[in-house]
């Protein structure tokens, strides 16, 4: 990818321009994405105000923001996607969006659906943390984004950390319940890492987008499951697999006709305690899925799980959570391949449930 010509066409300044903290906040990405102070081309630096904990965070929100929009309009200008709100018939409520291909429901052979990790980051990155010290590469989901594309894939990008609307400022805001941090890293608002500082506001939630798993299920009930697409991949981080997981509970014989792939990266689902027993999604899971988990090992090799009955796991090539995705991501694309290759055409249906009465009418005949 020529970020080069990304980063000299769209330029983050002009976010920043409109910016209360234009001038404490000096930084741009260069020719490699990686985000650097204007004049000294040092990384971002949290501790602008000495040792003032609440004015650093809050700086460090208004450079969130900042790249939330950058973002989204990298998504639009770039990748030609198109913001698509919903619910589909609300006007004069809150309302949440996510982003899709032009050919997203009219591809007949292949949609990807690309589901994030919680946090305060919405569509488009895989984290904000990433995005600040390692820069677009390794923290957006454009380079996935473009790979997708150029493997002739419609592609729908969800996003399921956007929950909530602010009642005064009427901005999107971060639930101070749920979501108060960066997700797998809890533990670094308790050790004081400023990254993590929480967003605290009075919100109200957006219909049917309340939950990352609400607004996952509204997206397949109404676009991914009416999509043309014959065949459906999923690529999610984190919490997005614990997402994924509890659509595949709820929407159990759709998702397994519909999905012929998942590459779980890092991914925070439960085998036991969300899919029980059933033995069914046991099976399917083993056979549709396979996850990229952090390590010290290098890139692909396999990585032993304490339960037998999860999916086939790898080695991401890193032991750094936000970074899974980037280094993981041509080897996904790559399983995505040879899994439409190896697919078979099987179609699941329910079983028909055996009763005493039915017994004894084949018995009597």
């Amino acid at each position: 990818m020529n970020w080069f010509l990304i980063t000299q066409e769209l330029s983050f300044q002009k976010f920043m321009k409109q910016s209360a903290y234009v001038e404490e906040l000096k930084y741009d990405f260069n020719e490699k994405a990686e985000l650097r102070h204007t004049e000294t081309h040092e990384p971002f630096i949290f501790n602008y105000y000495k040792n003032t904990l609440e004015r650093n965070s809050k700086r460090y929100q208004a450079l969130g923001h900042l790249l939330e929009c950058y973002i989204y309009e990298l998504l639009e200008k770039v990748c030609k996607l198109h913001k698509v709100y919903i619910p589909i018939q609300a006007i004069m409520e809150p309302r949440s969006f996510f982003f899709m291909s032009e050919n997203a429901l009219t591809n007949p052979s292949l949609l990807l659906v690309v589901l994030q990790d919680h946090g305060v980051f919405r569509a488009g990155q895989w984290s904000q943390q990433t995005i600040v010290r390692h820069g677009l590469q390794h923290g957006s989901q454009i380079p996935c984004i473009q790979l997708a594309l150029q493997s002739d894939y419609g592609i729908i990008v969800l996003n399921p950390n956007d929950n909530f609307m602010d009642l005064k400022l009427e901005k999107d805001c971060q639930s101070p319940v749920r979501y108060p941090i960066e997700s797998s890293s809890r533990e670094m608002f308790h050790t004081g890492n400023p990254f993590s500082f929480p967003r605290l506001s009075q919100c109200i939630p957006k219909k049917h987008s309340s939950t990352p798993e609400e607004h996952t299920a509204y997206i397949w009930n109404h676009f991914i499951l009416k999509s043309a697409a014959r065949n459906v991949a999923f690529i999610v981080h984190g919490y997005g697999g614990l997402v994924f997981m509890d659509l595949l509970v709820q929407k159990k014989w759709e998702v397994m006709n519909k999905v012929y792939a998942v590459a779980l990266i890092d991914s925070a689902h439960h085998i036991e305690h969300q899919l029980g027993n059933d033995t069914q999604l046991l099976a399917w899971i083993k056979h549709h899925c396979r996850e990229w988990i952090t390590s010290h090992k290098p890139l692909d090799k396999p990585v032993a799980t304490v339960l037998k009955m999860d999916c086939p796991k790898v080695s991401a090539g890193t032991e750094n959570h936000s970074l899974a995705p980037s280094t993981s991501l041509q080897s996904i694309f790559k399983y995505l391949k040879n899994a439409l290759k190896a697919k078979t055409s099987v179609h699941f249906s329910r079983m028909p449930i055996v009763t005493r009465s039915c017994t004894k009418r084949k018995q009597s005949t």
